[in-house]
């Protein structure tokens, strides 16, 4: 850092030497934050996940592979692809939903956009088992939805909705929707409307435009929409617990039993690695990407 000039008081120009504590000052409590909450708690989960269980439960000190060879036991393989597949079915849906509702908000006047982004983000404000337990309320035999249905005349009796995989996407699905709308919104409101406007005036019709100009544009904001909508939906608990009615086993259900009902906490902790090893996957895969796609949308700005 160079030298900075200052004038003394007797009207002397000087030179500061460069603060060089400062880059520490700034970054220290962001690392300190990081390292006891992220480092440690994972360092102790690679530690565990290499240990042996004690017989009555706990944690023996002697090194083994076991936990992670139980992985690709048929009954963790099923488990683990019922995971990838509910979170995928949920990471589509939201993208399908999240689009377009991003889409005519980041088209909106601005002074509607701030409420538009208001009333997504109004769920956030409600406790998460309060919105898990109003999806029951609508969702059982005798609920609303069941009672619209059959008072209109669609259904002759009540359909069966509650405790089964379907009630699961829906659960997670509105949960998280909001985390694909405001990254999408992000990517789209950035996108210049004489892009479309010049793709326009050349002929390509609305169609086209969508699909050349507006979806390059918007595919960093997709993807980390993608990411932050597929990686909690595989690791959510609470609601294949009370919406799924248990009945569906997810990742995030098989890791909390490992730890607080199995009390083997050592194949907890490998099959914790596996979502972090997943995690860690999903975002390089979204790094490149979306580098790929800003290199490509620069090229369409030039």
């Amino acid at each position: 850092m160079p030298a900075v000039s200052t004038r003394a008081p007797g009207g002397a120009v000087g030179s500061r030497p460069p603060r060089r504590w400062a880059p520490v000052a700034l970054l220290g409590p962001g690392s300190l934050y990081l390292a006891l909450f992220f480092l440690v708690p994972l360092g102790l989960i690679v530690g565990y996940a290499f240990l042996t269980r004690g017989r009555f439960g706990g944690v023996v000190p002697e090194f083994t592979l076991d936990n992670f060879a139980r992985l690709v036991e048929p009954v963790y393989v099923q488990v683990i692809t019922t995971s990838l597949g509910t979170a995928a079915i949920t990471t589509l849906l939201a993208l399908a939903l999240g689009f377009p509702t991003a889409y005519v908000i980041s088209r909106l006047p601005r002074r509607w956009r701030t409420t538009a982004l208001i009333l997504v983000l109004l769920p956030f404000w409600t406790n998460f088992l309060i919105r898990t337990y109003a999806w029951i309320i609508l969702l059982n035999d005798a609920g609303w939805i069941n009672g619209a249905l059959v008072a209109v005349g669609i259904v002759d009796e009540p359909i069966r909705m509650l405790y089964t995989q379907p009630a699961v996407v829906v659960g997670l699905l509105y949960i998280y929707l909001p985390l694909m709308i405001l990254p999408l919104y992000s990517a789209i409101e950035r996108i210049d409307p004489s892009l479309e406007e010049a793709a326009t005036n050349l002929g390509a019709s609305r169609w086209r435009v969508f699909r050349t100009v507006t979806i390059p544009l918007a595919l960093p904001g997709m993807l980390i929409g993608c990411v932050f909508v597929f990686v909690p939906s595989m690791a959510n608990f609470v609601i294949p617990e009370l919406i799924g009615g248990g009945k569906s086993l997810l990742l995030g259900n098989l890791i909390r039993d490992q730890f607080l009902k199995a009390r083997d906490w050592p194949f907890g902790a490998a099959l914790a690695l596996v979502l972090t090893a997943i995690l860690v996957l999903l975002l390089v895969l979204q790094a490149r990407a979306a580098a790929r796609a800003e290199g490509g949308g620069d090229r369409a700005h030039t």
